[in-house]
């Protein structure tokens, strides 16, 4: 071999060398991300953002808050589980989809197209490792031996050894542990198989074990990775631990917040002990408000108002169906102990994500997502949509705003009175709050602000009929026909 062609060889493997190098850094570079999604956990449930009227102790949160910033005007797409599953994933409203109230119970198609982007398929186009570990809740077949089950004869929980051929696995996660939905909690599912059935009582702790375990090894590897961990509590079954059981005071259902609050701490914790702090955007919320479950009359006696003081809770289109706890730490890009007022929405984390990585969102997603990027820094979130669109469990919408909010139902669109079936006859067909002065939305305006209601109407109009709430070319909704006003006299 001529000594040409030995330095030629010897000059591509030293390049070679180099660039691999830079691809690594460039990997080591690219942020963490962790998504924890708590379950039907009310706005008030967290001390740090409910002071005067939470009793519960929610030590591991309020120390998150502390390391990063607490965003006060926040909220789900909707009141309930699934839609605001769907929508955070997507970043897409849930009601341009066939899915227009209520939740699913499993057994049926992935309410996820197989063609649509996720934050999971956009990050692991990012040289990502994705993790979901908890409550999917977004529909999915379950098979064995070839022939597909049906739920009802089942009671909602598959068999061990069922497999799924859409579930997390199909919509951008590496790797999934956890279940399908509340009713389906005994049937533990990893990957795509049902591997055990196990007492609802040890699905929390085994979600803070696995997710635990997924930091450690991530922790050994050079590729940023995504957890996201959608837990299954304080949801029903409301079932704390032997060692929490008591611990609160105030009922089962605190306990169960305790509990809840005590596995984020050692999740974060285990950031810390595993130095993964420092590069990681640690995302910290709940898919809702409060369940009537938790016996929230008896728990405003003692002291405790799940929602805030904001009006209704977990169903309804009031705030506190859908005003949420939400907090993001990420050391050295976002102040400690810091506070951001402006509205934002679950949809708006896919855009945020893309743009922390500086990539353009995907063709075909984002549709009601913008990013809140700016406001780790202090900034004003850019005006990418002109308000947020909530949705209840009975599919009535409203149109927000930061000063307004515009809702089309008579009552609370869900559980809390007076709903659509009690309220008054002679109630107006809607209802319209101005919000800078009026956040527990007891004083109706709709029908002396008449101009402001069309207004918002029109926007919400709009919104809907182009298939976006962003800017953008207009899209397609997945159903021609969306109604929006569900308690409208004829």
């Amino acid at each position: 071999m001529s000594w040409m062609r030995r330095s030629l060889i010897l000059v591509g493997v030293l390049a070679s060398l180099v660039f691999l190098k830079t691809v690594v850094a460039d990997e080591k570079q690219k942020p963490n991300f962790v998504v924890i999604l708590c379950d039907d956990l009310g706005i008030g449930d967290v001390q740090c953002f409910n002071p005067k009227l939470g009793k519960i102790k929610t030590p591991g949160i309020d120390r998150l808050a502390k390391q990063g910033m607490s965003f006060t005007d926040a909220h789900s797409g909707s009141s309930v589980c699934t839609p605001t599953r769907y929508g955070m994933l997507t970043g897409r409203y849930s009601w341009r989809s066939k899915l227009q109230h209520g939740v699913v119970s499993g057994f049926g198609p992935s309410c996820i197209a197989s063609d649509r982007p996720t934050i999971g398929k956009f990050l692991q186009a990012q040289g990502y490792h994705t993790a979901a570990i908890g409550k999917w809740h977004l529909n999915q077949r379950f098979f064995v031996e070839g022939k597909e089950l049906q739920g009802k004869p089942l009671k909602f929980t598959p068999p061990v050894g069922a497999t799924s051929p859409d579930g997390a696995t199909t919509r951008g996660f590496d790797y999934f542990f956890g279940i399908h939905h509340a009713r389906s909690m005994k049937a533990i599912i990893e990957q795509d198989t049902v591997t055990k059935h196990d007492a609802p009582v040890n699905f929390l702790p085994s979600l803070e074990t696995k997710a635990i375990e997924y930091l450690k090894e991530r922790a050994k590897s050079k590729k940023p990775f995504l957890l996201y961990l959608p837990l299954g509590s304080p949801h029903t079954p409301i079932v704390p631990t032997k060692e929490w059981q008591g611990k609160s005071g105030l009922g089962a259902y605190a306990d169960f917040v305790m509990q809840t609050d005590d596995v984020v701490g050692n999740v974060l914790q285990c950031l810390k002990d595993e130095k993964l702090s420092e590069n990681t955007l640690v995302i910290f919320t709940s898919d809702n408000g409060c369940s009537r479950q938790a016996k929230i009359g008896q728990l405003k006696k003692e002291g405790h108002h799940v929602s805030a003081g904001y009006r209704g809770s977990k169903s309804d289109i009031w705030e506190g169906g859908h005003r949420i706890p939400f907090i993001a730490s990420w050391p050295g890009k976002i102040g400690p102990d810091t506070k951001c007022d402006q509205l934002i929405c679950l949809t708006d984390l896919f855009a945020t994500f893309a743009d922390v990585l500086g990539k353009a969102i995907p063709n075909g997603s984002c549709q009601d997502s913008i990013s809140f990027r700016p406001a780790f820094d202090g900034k004003e979130i850019p005006k990418g949509r002109e308000g947020v669109v909530h949705h209840s469990i009975s599919g009535h919408f409203a149109y927000r705003t930061k000063d307004w909010k515009l809702v089309l139902a008579r009552g609370s669109g869900g559980w809390s009175q007076p709903n659509e079936k009690k309220v008054s006859s002679s109630a107006p067909e809607a209802q319209l709050y101005d919000m800078t002065k009026d956040y527990k939305e007891e004083n109706n305006v709709y029908e002396s602000r008449s101009e402001v209601a069309r207004k918002l109407l029109t926007k919400l109009e709009n919104d809907v009929a182009n298939g976006r709430s962003t800017k953008g070319e207009k899209e397609m909704n997945d159903i021609e026909e969306i109604e929006l006003w569900k308690s409208r006299s004829k």
